[in-house]
């Protein structure tokens, strides 16, 4: 194919080259579909989405360790004999989607999601993705056993770099074309049968006339484009800081409303935001340091704004349902910054890829008075707030221990050791591990919010996956949708790794209909 010819044709197209986009071209390219085609907007050197700057980690149903184990490479005998992995069954991710999300995910879109995971890890496998057991972030070693928590235990090897890496070498194994620099402007379709007819591209400032039997749509949300963050999220969210591509500016949600009337779905006033490095890059990630600028170790401290107070119960639950939220916590406090505060007792609990000196500037003390000038140093305003704060803490966690002196501190479960007793309460909780922090040294790290995805999406077909048409409330022939693009799974909030599962569910949905569609026209 020559990039430079103002024509050319496939059978299926599939816009967008991150996770459920190359789900949905290998799908469609084991299907028999013909010629497959994926272009993506960036150039080559950031090519993989959002998929490149996560952990890798997958949300799947499972029975347990032997069901997960032959997906793995990081386990031999001896090591699986240390591990504690109870099954994770669709009630359990049912019901993690319902709670977290307050009931206001799509349930039909939910159920396919969570009875389709363990069938697409699997076949992520198959196609060559190497999955470990994610011991470094979904695991505690307690009592010297392995004690995996949150519903979460697999991850790709080298996280998502690895597994954009496998899914492009699959896709060149599968004989899929890849167009990078290629930017879908306008989605044509037949003024008769309203099938899709073609996709009008920009390649290297040239029109590009793509025509195909189907297009699976999976460019990303808006998350890198500051003004519709604005207009959708709200003020201030202008300011956050951008976790992964800077190509993610809702270019392909726009076009397909636009042009084939797709519905809306989905919390568009939503978004995936953590805890953020607050010196990181403002517009996009680092593709060297990616995921490491995360911060999510607040569940093992205290987490306090400019103003020296807390603002959010950092126990409320297990950081896999609570982190993704908290960026939009910490964006609306005093210059969108905050402070996490540990003592030695949590600081060796602190993963090591988030925390080193390497990745993040450690603000550290021998007590702290020190720790608060320290961090007055780096904006934070008020010095006696701040260690009031943390007086005040200690004193609700101490007697939350002599009350309940049989409470084991466990960070792999909700431990119950709070701040919360009979005489002493704090206005804001801390729910569970409630250490005091009141041995030195101690350390304090400077965050902010990181925009992850875009809650806001297309209404789909939950069964195919193909985009319903707003005019018809029926899919528009041959066009469907795929991962940050479908809307309607997540509210406020989202159960850890559902992101990928998601990406890789549907981009197989799609992929297959969409090759299915291909091969009723070449008849």
């Amino acid at each position: 194919m020559s990039p430079m010819s103002a024509n050319i044709s496939c059978d299926v197209l599939v816009v967008g080259g991150g996770n459920a986009g190359f789900c949905a071209a290998l799908a469609a390219a084991q299907a028999k579909a013909g010629k497959v085609l994926l272009i993506d907007k960036c150039p080559k050197d950031w090519a993989g989405g959002n998929s490149y700057f996560t952990a890798g980690a997958f949300r799947t149903v499972h029975h347990g360790l032997e069901d997960v184990i032959p997906l793995v490479s990081n386990v031999d005998s001896a090591t699986a004999k240390t591990i504690d992995l109870d099954p994770y069954t669709r009630d359990d991710f049912l019901g993690d989607l319902d709670r977290v999300t307050h009931g206001q995910y799509d349930n039909e879109l939910g159920r396919e999601l969570v009875e389709g995971s363990n069938e697409a890890v699997k076949w992520l496998a198959k196609t060559g993705i190497d999955f470990q057991l994610s011991f470094n972030r979904q695991a505690y070693k307690v009592n010297d056993r392995y004690k995996f928590f949150g519903g979460i235990c697999l991850k790709t090897r080298d996280g998502g770099e690895g597994l954009v890496k496998s899914l492009q070498r699959a896709a060149e194994a599968h004989g899929v074309e890849v167009l990078y620099s290629t930017c879908a402007k306008i989605i044509n379709l037949d003024p008769g049968t309203g099938h899709l007819e073609s996709v009008l591209a920009e390649h290297a400032n040239e029109s590009l006339l793509i025509k195909s039997k189907a297009v699976v749509l999976a460019a990303g949300g808006f998350e890198s484009n500051p003004q519709m963050r604005s207009k959708h999220l709200g003020p201030g969210w202008e300011n956050a800081h951008v976790r992964g591509t800077p190509y993610n500016t809702g270019d392909c949600l726009e076009m397909a409303v636009r042009d084939i009337s797709a519905r809306r779905k989905g919390h568009w006033a939503g978004c995936h935001a953590v805890a953020w490095d607050a010196n990181a890059p403002q517009d996009s990630g680092d593709r060297k340091v990616s995921n490491e600028f995360t911060k999510s170790g607040y569940p093992l401290g205290i987490t306090i704004n400019e103003n020296g107070e807390r603002f959010f119960d950092e126990g409320s639950d297990l950081r896999n349902y609570t982190y993704a939220k908290l960026g939009r916590a910490i964006l609306a406090q005093p210059d969108s910054v905050a402070f996490q505060v540990w003592d030695s007792k949590g600081i060796p609990w602190l993963r090591e890829e988030e925390y080193r000196p390497e990745v993040v500037e450690r603000i550290e003390a021998d007590s702290i008075e020190e720790l608060a000038r320290k961090c007055a140093e780096r904006g934070l305003a008020d010095h006696d707030t701040f260690i009031d704060t943390i007086h005040e803490y200690n004193a609700a966690a101490s007697q939350h221990r002599k009350d309940k002196p049989g409470n084991k501190w466990n960070p792999a479960i909700l431990d119950g050791l709070s701040t919360q007793s009979a005489t002493y309460q704090l206005t804001i909780p801390k729910s569970n591990w409630a250490l005091s922090i009141d041995e030195g040294p101690f350390l304090a790290v400077k965050v902010g919010c990181g925009v992850t995805f875009t809650f806001g999406g297309l209404e789909v077909d939950p069964k195919t996956s193909g985009i319903i048409s707003d005019l018809t409330g029926k899919s528009v022939p041959g066009v469907f949708c795929a991962g940050e693009m479908v809307g309607g799974l997540f509210y406020e909030n989202y159960p850890g790794g559902s992101g990928l599962t998601s990406g890789t569910v549907f981009g197989l949905k799609a992929g297959k209909n969409a090759a299915q569609v291909a091969l009723q026209h070449q008849k």
